[in-house]
């Protein structure tokens, strides 16, 4: 029979000083990974950036060195060296540095808005670290003392020092008993100090890493100084995203006394987005209440906004239509904050939240009125996106067509009876007497054919809900069935090849060229794929007896000429104006057989440079400015000196 266990008062364990720290490091600073390891640095560096904040420090020096230790050095007031009243024979300094909960922080008069919010940033990093050195420069002396594990190794010592100067200085070097490692990352010391600079405005950070150290091209000394903080940090950060105008909101605002917010967003044109947010400078990656009220603010403002203009389906926007298409920095500084933990990554302030909401919703709608211009723009633009994300109930429905549902499809579809994807063609042609020759030219296992009347709507500037009214534009959507926008899905695709079957002439031409603009902008991975073809019909019809050939322009007419025909003087040259008066037979052969025919394949070059080349032409060809297509055409056509009439 097993001994029976006691539970007594022996069995209760006493943890003195800095002890629990080091028997539940990850209690403290979250794990005892890379995370945990830099959360160190953190917690040394808030307490000099609190310094900075509170206005008695302007200067912080960080330096990585090569020996695997951390100099933070700032020229603030430096940690108190006088006795403590509770503590007779301690001074402050130590107290600070082994015991928990002890700090500036609890006493709101020392320090309004903080980062080292618990008072236990400087004993833990000193808990667990395997040396760490403090220096104190203050009233033209130096206060020293080394510790070890959280345990004072000397005694603290005073020396004499300059009398300007001022300020704390700590060295220490993480405990490699404790973390999984005790290297630190360069490219991250290098992002979050920057970023203190960041939010700190008209902050100095000297920052340095021994080369070393350095094994990618984080730059081992830069002095980071950002005058107008969070704007000169997006300017730099936005160079090259394309937005949507130049104009960006931002707002430095009073909460209460001694707390603000600082909010700036940037509006991009494609969906490339960042969101970041800080409390008292610490970045708060799960967010909470700060970014709740910013998201609720932000929403109400557009929704009051468009309700009041009458903007149609503005209910439909959600704040996902704005955030994932910009760069949103939400920084707050305020008096004791809540946090989910010693972490702080995320806050807790129902009461915060509310103030913030309301702040940012005046402050963005006051935006708003006063950029008329920009705010059509960006409403439009906002609405345009929430129809993609969500679907207008038209294009829903015509989304659902599978395969299955050939009946649902729509009329004037004529589509192949393969069952399998593969080896299959969708040919998109030019009016109902095209689509007839095409009918009966085509091979009706693989090839499908789909008539459009006339020229479709050019999507490139019109707003989504027209095109979900065009007839033709539903058609097309509904037969190729892989949906539009955010919802496109090419294994939805249900064709193999796509080819667009117009007439030789200038109209035809128009309309290849409108529907491959609503195929760019709409369902781009069709052509990124290599999946959207231009059948070349022939020109001519050149025949003599019963020889026959087809020329697809003037040269190749009158080389064929040349070469079969040349001692021939009788030859039947026929122009043909437009598919639907060539025989299937002839359109079938020339045009629609895979073995005789030519086609070519849209595509674009994926470099960046060519790209953005590709969005410009589009821009020039297609887009609403007039101006732009007559200066292409000034720059692009090719005139005569005199015309002769």
């Amino acid at each position: 029979m097993a001994k029976k266990a006691t539970y007594s008062a022996k069995n209760i364990e006493v943890l003195e000083g800095l002890e629990p720290v080091r028997k539940r490091p990850g209690m403290y600073i979250g794990s005892t990974n890379e995370q945990g390891l830099h959360h160190l640095v953190n917690e040394v560096l808030d307490n000099s950036i609190d310094e900075v904040v509170a206005g008695y420090a302007s200067e912080v020096s960080f330096h990585y060195k090569k020996d695997g230790s951390i100099k933070i050095r700032d020229n603030g007031r430096g940690i108190p060296i006088d006795f403590h009243p509770k503590f007779k024979n301690k001074r402050a300094l130590e107290i600070v540095l082994s015991t928990l909960h002890a700090g500036g922080k609890f006493d709101n008069n020392s320090y309004k808005t903080s980062g080292g919010l618990h008072g236990v940033g400087i004993s833990v990093v000193n808990a667990l670290s395997s040396s760490l050195e403090v220096n104190v420069h203050k009233n033209s002396k130096k206060y020293s003392q080394l510790y070890s594990k959280g345990k004072p190794k000397t005694k603290i010592k005073i020396t004499k020092c300059k009398k300007n100067e001022k300020g704390t200085e700590i060295i220490f070097t993480p405990d490699e008993s404790i973390f999984e490692t005790i290297q630190f990352s360069p490219k991250k010391l290098y992002d979050f100090i920057k970023m203190k600079a960041v939010l700190v405005s008209r902050t100095i950070i000297d920052f340095k890493i021994d080369k070393e150290l350095i094994n990618d091209n984080t730059p081992n000394y830069e002095k980071f100084y950002f005058k107008n903080g969070i704007a000169d940090f997006s300017e730099i950060k936005n160079k090259n995203t394309a937005k949507l105008f130049d104009k960006q909101f931002s707002i430095i605002k009073n909460i209460d006394d001694n707390e603000k917010c600082e909010i700036f967003i940037s509006f991009n044109q494609n969906e490339k987005a960042s969101l970041i947010s800080f409390c008292n400078t610490i970045e708060t990656p799960d967010g909470g209440s700060h970014e709740n009220g910013f998201k609720n603010g932000i929403l109400k403002a557009i929704k009051l906004y468009g309700q009041k203009n009458q903007v149609s389906k503005i209910s439909n926007i959600n704040i996902n239509d704005l955030a994932d298409y910009s760069d949103i920095i939400i920084s707050i500084f305020i008096n004791e904050p809540s946090f989910e933990g010693q972490t702080k990554k995320r806050i807790i302030m129902p009461k915060l939240q509310k103030r913030l909401e309301s702040i940012i919703q005046n402050e963005f709608l006051l935006w708003l009125n006063s950029n008329k211009k920009i705010t059509k723009a960006l409403i439009e633009t906002l609405v345009e996106r929430s129809l993609l994300r969500t679907d207008l109930t038209k294009i829903k429905e015509l989304e659902r067509k599978s395969i299955k549902e050939r009946n649902k499809l729509p009329g004037k579809l004529v589509d192949c009876s393969s069952k399998q994807i593969e080896g299959t063609e969708l040919f998109i042609v030019e009016g109902d007497s095209a689509g007839g020759s095409a009918k009966q030219a085509r091979h009706r296992e693989l090839q499908a054919i789909l008539p459009l009347r006339g020229k479709i709507l050019n999507v490139f500037s019109v707003s989504l809900s027209k095109i979900a009214d065009n007839n033709e534009i539903q058609n097309l959507i509904q037969s190729l069935g892989c949906g539009i926008g955010k919802n496109f899905d090419l294994s939805k695709l249900r064709y193999e090849k796509i080819i667009l079957m117009t007439d030789a002439d200038v109209d035809g031409s128009h309309i290849a060229t409108l529907l491959i603009t609503f195929i760019y902008k709409y369902m781009r991975p069709i052509i990124d794929n290599n999946r959207l073809y231009l059948a070349m019909p022939p020109l001519f019809k050149i025949q003599h007896k019963d020889k026959v050939f087809f020329a697809y322009d003037e040269h190749e007419k009158d080389k064929i000429i040349k070469k079969e025909f040349s001692n021939k003087m009788h030859v039947a040259l026929s122009r043909y104006k437009g598919l639907g008066e060539m025989p299937a037979e002839q359109l079938k052969s020339t045009t629609m057989n895979p073995e005789k025919r030519k086609l070519l394949n849209v595509n674009i070059n994926q470099g960046k440079k060519e790209l953005k080349k590709t969005e410009n032409l589009f821009e020039s060809l297609m887009g609403k400015k007039a101006e732009y297509r007559f200066k292409f055409i000034q720059e692009n056509a090719n005139f005569t000196d005199q015309i002769d009439i």
